[in-house]
């Protein structure tokens, strides 16, 4: 064929346009699985972070199975069979259901032969979503450790949601009071008993975020600790 024909330039064109499609096609199929298992990686990594372990994404995806040790979907106060898994669960879907309704995850595990109760935690804050874990021992009312994130709160005040300083203060703290669920609130200033910690100091609308994001997403589990303390006591 001539190569200088119109013939063989859209040809040589076609093949071209092909191939590189083929190549963008491969390219962008590898880089999504890539970010799904970067952000699979990064929950298993914050969800171990709740109850002290602290490792890298890597890390966290090969130690993930050696510390939890069930994954449960709840509703209602009961675990129950469902046909998403508790890891797949989509927690910006389940908060706009309401608490009857919602199938919430719950991950069971075990640390120095402790067990710890794990529970996803999603809200809004000034600027975004914000969200997190928080660890409960097996009591299902002491708080042992908590993890939050933002996506676009601002640096310096309601972004210190990140920070030791913020989410130390949440251990030790119980969420029940005499039966009753009460959360842990975060307040203005001044935290004065095991049901409160201190918000952080200029992201007030934040703060607010996480308290409410706290008590919105634990109110679903208190129907199952209630139940299997009952089944515990009739025991």
């Amino acid at each position: 064929m001539d190569k200088n024909s119109n013939t063989y330039t859209y040809i040589f064109a076609l093949i071209m346009v092909t191939v590189v499609a083929a190549l963008l096609s491969g390219a962008s199929i590898a880089l999504k699985d890539r970010q799904e298992m970067n952000v699979e990686q990064e929950k298993q990594q914050s969800i171990l972070k709740s109850i002290g372990v602290n490792l890298d994404r890597a890390q966290s995806a090969e130690q993930f199975s050696n510390y939890i040790t069930e994954q449960l979907v709840i509703q209602n106060g009961s675990a129950i069979e469902s046909e998403t898994s508790a890891f797949d669960i989509k927690m910006d879907e389940a908060i706009d259901l309401s608490v009857e309704e919602r199938q919430v995850p719950l991950y069971v595990a075990t640390k120095n032969d402790t067990t710890f109760y794990v529970i996803p935690l999603r809200g809004k804050g000034l600027w975004g979503p914000i969200w997190g874990y928080i660890s409960l021992l097996d009591d299902g009312n002491t708080v042992y450790g908590t993890t939050f994130d933002h996506k676009s709160e601002t640096p310096g005040l309601g972004a210190e949601i990140v920070g030791d300083q913020f989410q130390n203060q949440f251990f030790g703290k119980e969420i029940m009071n005499n039966g009753e669920f009460v959360s842990v609130s975060v307040v203005k200033t001044g935290a004065s008993n095991e049901h409160e910690v201190d918000g952080i100091s200029g992201g007030t609308i934040t703060s607010v975020g996480v308290d409410k994001m706290l008590d919105d997403c634990l109110r679903p589990y208190v129907g199952y600790f209630n139940n299997r303390a009952t089944a515990l006591n009739a025991e």
